[in-house]
């Protein structure tokens, strides 16, 4: 047994089956587990192995060029930067890195003081570069990025770039051109999965297999939520099953839009939306939440393609209603109101 088998003993309380961690080396129990089991070097790293072996080659022969990481969240761009840094640096690493989150930096001004200034000086304990770390830079201004530009040229010898973002659409031209650009893809069930088994044994987590396939399902390739979910279910069960991973994101269970479904296809149109407007408001459900999940069941289950192809085309048409704020209790109605429709089409081909 290694030590980190032993780290955190924990009291359950049986009658409300909550778990109360007993702290007993500090700081690391009280870390979320997305920091306590980030990849400390590139071998770590579960995924995205053609961009880590690309970098270790540069880094290999010094010549580490601006980088621009862009896919969706919890792939594994901060890890691979930080990873990167630590190889670079060694343990001293934070005195040679600015790490900067360009959601809450993200004017003009933080590239001309902050930015500017770390980027001028170069460090006295090495004859290296230093390095920039701005992750969320798809939240940056305009204005900041175009300063930016200048900068990255101006200080080349100083210091190297690693722009982070979900959306490289939002990155100008500009900058793009001045950086190698990596994707980094959402991550495999098979690599969730692996590194989500190391978590469970450390940490002693009680979860069942359906509860592992709800949480790969849910987490969708993101490691980070998934160690989200999986953490906040162990604080509060002592059983991870399907319910209590469902429970804990607030997520539609899978039998309650088999359901809706049901309704919708079979029931009158006022019948079905009370119905579903109550299951709203027991279970705590979103519209939006509960279209996602309709959309998954649609592609699952044989339909007429005509009736498909309407019907996904009025999910997409009420979400984005939705994402623009549009009333809940309206969509809800145009919902009901397109599988009567699609009904009508499947009735009138056959």
């Amino acid at each position: 047994m290694s030590a980190m088998d032993i780290d955190t003993p924990s009291v359950r309380d049986k009658g409300k089956g909550k778990v109360r961690a007993t702290p007993q080396n500090g700081e690391s129990d009280n870390l979320p587990w997305v920091e306590k089991y980030r990849p400390k070097t590139l071998d770590d790293l579960v995924s995205q192995k053609d961009v880590t072996s690309t970098i270790e080659t540069f880094i290999d022969a010094n010549r580490l060029p601006h980088l621009l990481f862009y896919g969706p969240p919890g792939t594994g761009k901060t890890s691979t930067i930080l990873a990167c840094a630590r190889k670079l640096y060694g343990d001293n690493f934070k005195s040679m890195i600015l790490e900067l989150n360009a959601s809450d930096d993200r004017g003009i001004d933080v590239v001309r003081e902050q930015i500017k200034n770390f980027a001028s000086t170069r460090t006295i304990f090495s004859s290296g570069f230093k390095l920039i770390i701005l992750d969320e830079a798809d939240s940056m201004t305009s204005q900041a990025q175009a300063a930016l530009r200048r900068v990255i040229e101006k200080y080349t010898k100083n210091v190297r770039f690693c722009i982070i973002c979900n959306y490289v659409s939002k990155i100008i031209p500009a900058i793009q051109s001045r950086c190698t650009r990596f994707r980094f893809a959402p991550l495999e069930s098979e690599q969730v999965d692996d590194r989500l088994q190391t978590v469970i044994r450390q940490e002693g987590v009680n979860i069942t297999e359906d509860g592992r396939a709800a949480l790969l399902r849910l987490c969708n390739g993101d490691m980070r939520r998934a160690l989200n979910i999986l953490q906040a279910c162990h604080s509060a069960y002592d059983r991870v099953d399907e319910t209590a991973i469902y429970n804990c994101t607030g997520h539609p269970h899978p039998q309650d839009i088999e359901r809706i479904v049901t309704w919708m296809m079979s029931d009158e149109f006022s019948t079905i939306y009370s119905n579903v407007e109550k299951l709203k408001r027991e279970a705590g459900l979103a519209l939006q939440d509960i279209i996602s999940e309709i959309y998954y069941y649609i592609l699952a289950i044989e339909f007429p393609p005509d009736m498909r192809i309407f019907l996904l085309e009025n999910l997409a048409e009420i979400e984005y209603r939705l994402a623009e704020g549009a009333n809940e209790n309206i969509q809800l109605g145009a919902l009901v109101g397109a599988f009567k429709q699609a009904l009508e089409i499947a009735a009138s081909a056959s």
